[in-house]
């Protein structure tokens, strides 16, 4: 790899602001041929309480256009990219059934152009990469060339995005324990042992362990203390056992 390539990819991997790390990005952008670069993320399971970070250096007329005539909900290039992590080349042909955003693009001089995207299940982010220029096609050895600068980039301006969404807790997994399990557990949270149970229960010992140890099983935890706090959480028990 070229020394300046290197050096700025190693200024973006340590950039943890967003909009640093887009200006770091858009400089190695243009070092290697392109004019124009966008970065966008989208959360369609969050569409409430997310805010849509958008960055480009693109014409201010076509933006405007874009947001104007909301472009987005018919652009071959946002459909792709919501469906693959494959680069897609822009093109006449990828734009057959929209040629008023393909002619909108010439005009403006950012018809060659390539996208990308990162999809993150765990937090449900699509974020989409683009590069463009007035001049030139884009070759398919020429994407293939850049596509693992590109993609070190979106990845970490992704990242980036994730980092500002608030921490959700962590989903308890849906658990269905039985009578007989809230009961000894109850009882332990209260200090009974197996054998102090067994008899307000009118159990063996033996039998309240096993109770226990499928309390366990189904919280996933590995203790009987444990298995205590997790279904005290889950709302299984007793206030009063608790006090």
């Amino acid at each position: 790899m070229e020394r300046w390539k290197e050096s700025q990819l190693e200024q973006i991997s340590s950039t943890t602001d967003l909009g640093n790390a887009f200006q770091t990005s858009l400089g190695f952008v243009k070092n290697i041929g392109f004019k124009f670069f966008a970065f966008s993320t989208t959360c369609p399971t969050k569409t409430e309480h997310f805010h849509k970070p958008l960055f480009n250096n693109y014409p201010v007329a076509w933006s405007r256009e874009y947001e104007k005539k909301k472009l987005v909900a018919a652009d071959p290039v946002v459909a792709h990219c919501n469906q693959s992590t494959l680069p897609v080349l822009w093109s006449e042909d990828l734009f057959c059934n929209t040629p008023w955003i393909w002619n909108a693009l010439e005009r403006e001089g950012i018809q060659h152009g390539w996208s990308q995207a990162v999809h993150d299940e765990e937090s449900g982010l699509c974020s989409i990469l683009s590069l463009a220029r007035s001049h030139c096609p884009i070759s398919a050895w020429e994407l293939y060339e850049n596509l693992g600068f590109t993609t070190f980039i979106a990845h970490h301006l992704h990242d980036l995005v994730a980092r500002t969404l608030p921490q959700e807790a962590k989903k308890v997994c849906a658990t269905n324990l039985s009578d007989r399990e809230v009961d000894v557990l109850n009882l332990a949270a209260t200090g009974k042992t197996a054998y102090e149970s067994a008899r307000i229960l009118n159990l063996s010992a033996r039998t309240v362990n096993f109770h226990v140890q499928e309390a366990i099983r189904k919280l996933g935890v590995n203790n009987k203390v444990s298995a205590v706090i997790a279904a005290a959480k889950a709302g299984y028990l007793n206030s009063d056992a608790m006090r």
